[in-house]
């Protein structure tokens, strides 16, 4: 125990440095391209040169200020009261990412890990039965959907449940948002949440599952024809003995660290689905943050992602030595 406490101290120290670097690094790459003061200047009328001053100074996002000034009070706001900063109109970047992450968690949590269990199983189930018809029909559906642009996908899924709703007479399915139920009565709160949760959770089920499906299903087949799966069939075990003993572990490692680098993409890159549902998550907000240059907001939204990927590196190391015994954690 006392090493395995030691190895997640010593790899959270280090995720935490990088995560540091790397926001840094974003930082200054943000403040040299984009231009905060265009806000003001192109405002019709012209604000005074006094106003946008005082206005960009206060938002510590004068580019007029050295930038090493700028970084230093910016980085002790962060570290000594968690503020992240103000966007260019004044807004707190905490207050508004705050309402975000929460949207992104609740669309992103049940699809990912529905997304996870269906395209693992079957890329395991497929890899099984390589080049049968199970293996072909599946095969063939994941490519169709993985062809399919997300907006497509997700306009025909909305097609399909208004026509569901109008031929019931009742809303069944809600298209946008994530509630619209403004009482207190937890179970209905709880309906409502499902009624809006579900056709996005469709689309980004779909579109994730595919890759879990193809990855897993390689890495699997790649494991079946290893020396040591031959040698433990040589040895009396049966072919899904071997499989479910040898291959199949060692084939989860490496699905293991797709899933925990994707966190970040996961959580920011649902831009198109976020807009279609009209849900206001981390990928329209980062979005927003690029055309707005809303430096700290995108900084903010970089560490994390930084911060997400780091978590997901952890959580495979951990789950890479609970599935192989050789993987020592020291």
């Amino acid at each position: 125990m006392a090493r395995f406490l030691a190895y997640i101290a010593k790899r959270v120290f280090l995720y935490i440095i990088m995560v540091f670097v790397a926001t840094s690094f974003t930082y200054f790459l943000a403040n040299a391209f984009m231009s905060p003061r265009s806000n003001y200047e192109s405002k019709t009328p012209r604000p005074p040169q006094e106003s946008i001053e005082r206005s960009l100074d206060q938002a510590n996002l004068n580019d007029k200020t050295p930038i090493m000034e700028r970084y230093q009070k910016w980085l002790t706001s962060v570290v000594t009261r968690f503020d992240w900063g103000e966007a260019p109109n004044g807004d707190a970047v905490n207050r508004d990412i705050s309402a975000r992450i929460m949207a992104s968690v609740e669309l992103m949590t049940l699809s990912t890990i529905i997304s996870i269990v269906i395209g693992v199983g079957l890329g395991v189930y497929t890899a099984q039965r390589q080049y049968q018809t199970a293996d072909r029909a599946w095969s063939g559906i994941a490519s169709v959907f993985m062809v399919i642009p997300t907006v497509v996908l997700a306009i025909l899924i909305v097609f399909f449940a208004i026509e569901i709703n109008t031929a019931s007479g009742t809303r069944i399915f809600y298209v946008t948002g994530l509630s619209s139920y403004t009482g207190n009565n937890v179970l209905l709160s709880f309906v409502d949440f499902l009624q809006h949760i579900l056709l996005p959770t469709v689309v980004l089920t779909i579109i994730t599952s595919v890759g879990y499906h193809l990855r897993q299903r390689t890495y699997l087949l790649d494991e079946m024809h290893t020396d040591y799966v031959r040698t433990a069939r040589a040895k009396g075990l049966t072919r899904r003995q071997a499989i479910r003993k040898h291959a199949l572990r060692a084939s989860l490692i490496p699905t293991a660290v797709d899933v925990a680098f994707s966190i970040a993409g996961i959580f920011t890159g649902a831009v198109m689905t976020e807009k279609i549902f009209a849900i206001h998550g981390m990928g329209e907000y980062f979005i927003n943050c690029i055309n707005g240059n809303n430096i700290h907001g995108a900084v903010a939204v970089a560490a994390f992602s930084g911060a997400c990927t780091l978590v997901g590196a952890l959580l495979a190391d951990l789950f890479a030595a609970a599935l192989d015994p050789r993987i020592k954690m020291s």
